[in-house]
């Protein structure tokens, strides 16, 4: 064999071999991403032609496939799309959002739990049919949530996110504006494409569930976490004096821009009693407290209760809540009422009362209780996971005491359920935008004494509301004392 023959040989062996190693790559280790991509359509249309899985809040089907008269066979369908929207997301030729993202490998039968279906139905010769998948929703609870949030008017921004504290269990996740799944999963593409769209470029982002992707500032619903660190480093109790005053100049500042004031609240003029400042929410002894704890274990308290770490594993994006490091004291004490940098999550701040709630232990959050085979049997449900204890029981119980109070006697009432104990605290934030209106938080749980529901609310944007209507106490009490009810007292 000449030479150019030769290297012509060669050259064709190593591109034989360059292909064959192109293919391994993509057929075996490229394999499973390229089949779970929202972009690979040859899997999207053998999805359309066969029956996925529902999912399920109880026994009713919150997401199911019905028979379809075109060529794709099977409709996605949404029966109560509003309130569930944010939590099943939608199945479409486009993508998919939500469960129906997060547990596509159950709900199209592909996930390996369910082998041996699958198997019968290749002997069988019949389609593949996909698992369901139960959420831990309850639907007393979500309906509580959804139409507290609905009874603030149109154009409200917001979220409510409930959670037994003993496992983690979300039992409501609403979030408003919402959108209609169903327009989103016709078989009608070039509709689709444009619904998603017009809904994409609307201002008030009714794709986004607020409940987990979005962040703010969470004021004086914070003081929770700030209580914790004081509790814990300087060994306060319900009953311990601490500084009160009507206002606070920040360390190392002077003038307006450090001065921290109560808006006319009632904090002493020098030591009040804890219970006192929690009740009336004292913006100068919680500045003041963060100051004297220090940034770092602030920082040590706030991570330990969730922030600045992602925990919730079977529902996604979601934003990490923020607590800011390397603060200098006068950012500390503005971080100890939940402002400066300081921004949480709706299930954030419920994962805080949770905690308080469960004698300091923090759950990993989850919304997938079970899964279950297309014949409804059980798999192995989700088991219950501790993340961290981010104080000990005794400083939890403090914590509930100040809480109950300020449910009895303080800014929390809103919320107090007859015949109940119920713990709770309020938050009004600025938003940092001039002219824009603050954002109201609640948060708190009940029965006091043995807690079943933890609850947050956030409000984001309350139209029509004059700016000093808006408060934590008066528009989120309401929705959380609803829900709990919903829990409590079914």
């Amino acid at each position: 064999m000449n030479k150019p023959i030769r290297t012509i040989s060669i050259f064709c062996l190593l591109l034989f071999l360059a292909l064959m190693l192109n293919v391994t790559y993509l057929q075996y280790w490229r394999a499973g991403a390229l089949n779970d991509d929202p972009r690979n359509r040859r899997v999207l249309e053998a999805s359309f032609s066969s029956e996925r899985g529902a999912i399920l809040v109880g026994r009713t089907a919150i997401a199911k496939s019905e028979r379809s008269d075109d060529r794709y066979e099977w409709q996605r369908t949404y029966p109560q799309p509003a309130k569930y929207a944010h939590l099943t997301g939608w199945f479409s030729y486009f993508s998919q959002t939500g469960i129906e993202q997060s547990q596509n490998s159950v709900l199209s039968g592909e996930d390996e739990r369910l082998f041996v279906t699958r198997l019968v139905d290749l002997l069988s010769n019949d389609g593949t049919k996909g698992g369901s998948v139960q959420l831990t929703i309850d639907p007393d609870a979500q309906t509580a949530a959804f139409d507290g949030l609905s009874a603030l008017g149109d154009g409200v921004e917001g979220s409510v996110v409930a959670i037994e504290p003993s496992t983690g269990k979300i039992l409501a996740m609403a979030s408003l504006p919402t959108y209609d799944p169903n327009e989103l999963a016709s078989h009608d593409f070039g509709d689709v494409a444009d619904r998603a769209e017009a809904l994409q470029d609307r201002e008030d982002e009714p794709l986004l569930n607020r409940a987990i992707q979005t962040r703010l500032a969470p004021g004086s619903t914070f003081k929770l976490v700030t209580a914790a660190a004081a509790i814990e480093e300087l060994g306060y109790d319900a009953q311990s004096q601490v500084p009160g005053g009507a206002t606070y100049q920040l360390p190392q500042t002077t003038g307006d821009s450090g001065l921290i004031d109560n808006e006319g609240r009632s904090c002493g003029t020098d030591k009040i009693p804890f219970t006192q400042a929690m009740a009336q929410s004292c913006n100068t002894t919680f500045a003041k407290l963060a100051v004297e704890v220090g940034a770092d274990a602030m920082l040590d308290q706030a991570e330990a209760f969730g922030f600045n770490s992602d925990y919730l594993e079977d529902l996604s994006p979601q934003a990490q809540s923020n607590f800011p490091k390397n603060m200098n004291p006068p950012e500390t004490g503005q971080s100890g009422i939940g402002q400066f940098e300081v921004q949480a999550t709706p299930l954030q701040m419920a994962m805080v009362s949770a905690a308080i709630a469960n004698g300091g232990t923090v759950m990993r959050p989850y919304v997938v209780d079970a899964i279950l085979t297309p014949e409804l049997a059980p798999l192995p449900k989700t088991d219950p996971e501790e993340i961290s204890q981010a104080v000990s029981a005794s400083t939890a119980d403090v914590i509930t005491d100040l809480m109950v109070e300020t449910v009895s006697n303080g800014t929390a009432n809103p919320a107090a359920i007859p015949g109940y104990d119920v713990a709770g605290k309020t938050g009004t934030a600025q938003s940092g935008v001039e002219g824009q209106a603050p954002y109201a938080w609640f948060t708190s749980f009940a029965p006091a004494e043995d807690p079943e529901v933890a609850v947050a609310v956030m409000l984001q944007k309350v139209p029509g509301r004059a700016t000093d209507e808006i408060a934590g106490g008066a528009l989120g009490g309401p929705i959380a004392k609803a829900v709990m009810e919903a829990v409590i007292d079914p």
